[in-house]
């Protein structure tokens, strides 16, 4: 019966994981292809089909890191049962269906991390403040890193001076160098390591010296992806500066895709994390590829709904100002992936949109809907650790009262 019980709460847990992915997949990876289809770059099914391909594979080869900071990282002393795992989901899930029903944007990190300290603690483990301290403080970054950026590249965008057959291929340049550095589970990593990235593997290759703790191997080759994104999309803008800039909308549409998929899944995954690798001893792999299939199952079956809604409002903010918000987009979350912290894509999208718009005079966002947000965001935090506590009791109480 012991055994009975252990197994069904196994599946329920699942389940909610399941659950959990499938509604990151559907709501949260749909920002990057929607300035695409907004610019008539992309059909609105293709790109929910791209999107799901792309964030199963983010989450495969790159949601490891984030998922462990969920499920071991933010507490100490006690492991997340089963139980305290579907508690924390269940939560966290509630938070994003009443984000999407009431039309704020509930970020999915705020109320995971909350929702996982909440039932840790009520699991009596220890909080980890350094932990605590080092998310805190990226996500305070995030809004004047991500406007900030947005701000330079709109900015380098609406000059005069400089045509868009230079300013959108070396767009395409850093974000080439960005992409030939992601570290990839895939990719044959030296010992010790569990990633490594492209840079890194074909660095092996080249046969330079190392100056002052610069790898001279990874910067060439950074160098040639870089230069390579550059050549690639400023011979499609001197074809056609149109055809140039809706080919570097769908590729920078991908990479966002395939980050988001990585720095997402882990919401999912990270409460499981105890369950499947110690209890059940199997693999980090296996999780993901649950996660990943959720997020694939909920792209495909909720994403273009959500795409034509917010490829109308991507036309309206224009390609210039749609480029500036998923740029920094992409950078983020990749450093996010590389530290382990969970982030949410709302908070670094409308920061983006945010410091586009500031490059052309207005943020086009009031200053009442912004303090709302923020506020709305510190609430979802705060009442996520508050109802994660409280419902792992009461489902403790009711399952041992059966």
């Amino acid at each position: 019966m012991a055994a009975a019980g252990f197994w069904a709460l196994v599946g329920l847990a699942t389940v909610t994981g399941l659950g959990t992915a499938w509604a990151l997949g559907a709501n949260s990876n749909s920002p990057p292809f929607a300035p695409a289809i907004g610019a008539n770059a992309i059909s609105t099914m293709r790109a929910a089909f791209l999107i799901g391909i792309l964030a199963a594979l983010g989450a495969l080869t790159q949601g490891g890191s984030i998922s462990e900071t969920v499920g071991s990282g933010l507490i100490e002393g006690e492991p997340i049962t089963s139980l305290a795992a579907t508690a924390g989901l269940l939560t966290a899930t509630a938070f994003m269906a009443f984000g999407v029903y009431s039309g704020y944007p509930v970020p999915a990190a705020f109320a995971t991390t909350g929702a996982m300290v909440g039932v840790g603690l009520s699991l009596g483990g220890a909080p980890v403040y350094d932990t605590y301290r080092e998310i805190l403080l990226f996500w305070v970054l995030v809004p004047p890193v991500s406007s900030g950026l947005a701000y330079l590249t709109a900015t380098l965008l609406r000059r005069d001076d400089i045509p868009e057959t230079v300013s959108v291929p070396v767009l395409a340049a850093v974000v080439g160098g960005i992409v030939a550095n992601v570290r990839l589970s895939v990719i044959p990593s030296p010992p010790g390591e569990t990633q490594a990235s492209l840079a890194s593997f074909f660095g092996q290759f080249v046969t330079t010296p190392a100056i002052g703790g610069l790898e001279l191997d990874v910067l060439a080759v950074t160098v040639v992806a870089a230069l390579g994104g550059f050549v690639f999309i400023r011979r499609r803008t001197q074809e056609s500066v149109d055809r140039g800039v809706k080919t570097f909308l769908v590729a920078l549409g991908s990479v966002v895709a395939f980050s988001s998929g990585g720095s997402q899944v882990g919401l999912a995954t990270g409460p499981l994390e105890n369950l499947y690798r110690v209890e059940l001893g199997l693999p980090g792999i296996v999780l993901l590829a649950i996660g990943a299939a959720g997020i694939l199952a909920g792209a495909w079956m909720g994403a273009p709904r959500l795409l034509q809604a917010t490829s109308r409002e991507y036309a309206q903010l224009g390609i210039r100002r749609s480029i500036a918000a998923l740029v920094p987009g992409f950078i983020i979350a990749q450093v996010a992936i590389a530290l382990g912290i969970p982030i949410s894509f709302n908070n670094i999208i409308i920061s983006g949109v945010i410091g586009g718009g500031l490059a052309g005079g207005s943020a086009g966002v009031s200053r009442r809907k912004i303090g709302v947000t923020l506020t709305f965001w510190v609430l979802t935090l705060v009442a996520s650790i508050g109802i994660g506590f409280g419902l792992y009791r009461v489902l403790g109480t009711a399952l041992g009262a059966i």
